[in-house]
């Protein structure tokens, strides 16, 4: 998409109040449904949109909705490490995440919100904000179609997308640092080995936030919020999770975030 196409619907973020949440701790499978009920609340017009930035309890691969997870995971060492295997709802790839070492955020917004734009454009009108808040940092970053957040230093992130329930779902997972030799034993990578060369090469591919700036991890996200604010033109609400919102996610886990049937089928 070109920038000047980019200014056309640059404008669309200041016309929301935007409800801007810090997730609290939860299980894995909570996150993946809760996205599910903010892009129906978005989506019916229920809630306004929303930027939600997550938290876990223990690590995960959350892996996309068309994948099979035997084909992207070892089982024996995601046991070993405690690792949860969550589908998504969204497509793309799987991704080895540690609570620590990442910062994953959440837009819902209703459908018109990307109306006029393919997928591949609205994943980077997504993120451009990102972008200019991570170059806000001293981070070399830039949009590398078709949806991941690199840099100088190496790849950043990766996000993922739905258009579903009248809604656009679009999460991000960025690394903050990173833990190459155990992400290579838990995720089924081509054909490389576990050894000293392989993480190496791993380590050459991803480029961690605190690898870039030493700024610690709240302070980032400070960062990104503060620049959020100012694409939403300050029309945003700090807010949490209601109540009502946790009820139905948390029947969402019990009837398929957290099933076997979900987690384990064969697309």
């Amino acid at each position: 998409m070109s920038e000047s196409k980019f200014a056309e619907f640059r404008p669309r973020w200041k016309e929301y109040e935007w409800r801007v949440i810090r997730g609290e701790k939860v299980a894995p499978p909570v996150n993946h449904a809760l996205d599910e009920v903010f892009a129906k609340r978005a989506g019916s017009g229920e809630s306004p949109p929303s930027l939600r930035v997550w938290d876990r309890y223990e690590p995960e691969v959350p892996f996309g909705r068309f994948q099979s997870p035997g084909n992207e995971v070892d089982a024996e060492n995601a046991e070993k490490y405690g690792v949860a295997l969550v589908r998504r709802m969204t497509g793309g790839g799987a991704m080895f995440v540690e609570p620590e070492n990442v910062i994953t955020y959440s837009i819902t917004a209703p459908i018109n919100f990307v109306s006029g734009m393919g997928a591949v454009e609205s994943y980077e009108f997504l993120d451009e904000w990102v972008v200019g808040a991570l170059r806000s940092i001293g981070v070399e970053a830039y949009y590398e179609p078709i949806n991941d957040i690199s840099s100088s230093g190496g790849k950043i992130g990766g996000s993922a997308q739905a258009r579903s329930f009248g809604a656009v779902l679009h999460h991000t997972t960025m690394s903050y640092e990173m833990d190459a030799r155990k992400m290579l034993e838990v995720l089924r990578i081509g054909k490389e080995k576990v050894s000293d060369k392989a993480v190496e090469s791993a380590e050459k591919r991803v480029g961690p936030i605190k690898r870039q700036t030493r700024m610690p991890k709240e302070e980032v996200i400070s960062a990104l919020l503060a620049t959020f604010a100012e694409y939403a033109g300050g029309n945003v609400r700090t807010d949490i999770v209601s109540e009502e919102e946790m009820d139905e996610a948390e029947k969402l886990v019990e009837s398929r975030y957290g099933t076997r049937e979900w987690n384990e089928m064969i697309p």
